[in-house]
């Protein structure tokens, strides 16, 4: 049996209002040839080395999400996980295991809960929370899934805006939330070393 902590991410996705908008997002969508460097990608998994597992599922249809569908593929995971695991979500992965958490109990013991700029609610700048993703405004067992709770903003973030941390201190009593300068927009930075020093301490 591996002793390798397990560290599950889920990433983040697109809700739109219609088969319209999605179309339209997709006629319009810049494509790139290019390989992006990225904190959630080849780098997280080299600063972390081989004493972590990290899991990146590909969640159901992320570019027209729906919380339903990423809720029945999350949930087949949930028999391989262990006690102790480390849960991150970014953006639309980080509201997903918010409204999860505070719905469900999980029956694993959560080591850390990092959340990396998750929408509170529909105040998105030309994009909608839509897709079931919305959260309910009881989030107490989401506070009773583990001790350390962490959640992430940047203020130069040009898809979810500062407010919405304000937003989770107000529900969230122990919750640890940092606000950065910059982390280049939403988070597009192929470096995130507060999140790995965060991670070694758990």
């Amino acid at each position: 049996m591996s002793q390798k902590k397990q560290i599950f991410i889920v990433p983040g996705g697109l809700t739109f209002r219609s088969k319209k908008d999605y179309l339209d997002f997709i006629k319009n969508l810049e494509v790139s040839i290019d390989k992006k460097d990225s904190w959630n990608g080849d780098w997280l998994d080299k600063k972390l080395g081989k004493d972590y597992d990290i899991i990146r599922p590909r969640m159901p249809l992320r570019e027209n999400a729906k919380y339903e569908e990423w809720k029945i593929y999350f949930e087949r995971y949930i028999p391989l996980l262990k006690d102790g695991l480390i849960l991150i979500g970014f953006s639309l992965g980080g509201v997903f295991l918010a409204k999860y958490l505070s719905e469900n109990k999980f029956p694993q013991k959560i080591k850390g809960l990092l959340l990396v700029a998750p929408p509170f609610d529909n105040s998105l700048k030309g994009e909608d929370l839509l897709g079931g993703f919305r959260l309910k405004s009881d989030l107490s067992l989401l506070e009773e899934a583990t001790k350390n709770l962490y959640l992430f903003f940047s203020k130069d973030d040009n898809v979810v805006p500062i407010s919405h941390a304000e937003k989770y201190r107000q529900k969230l009593e122990n919750a640890k939330i940092s606000i950065y300068k910059s982390k280049n927009g939403h988070f597009q930075v192929p470096r995130f070393l507060e999140l790995v020093k965060i991670i070694k301490n758990l």
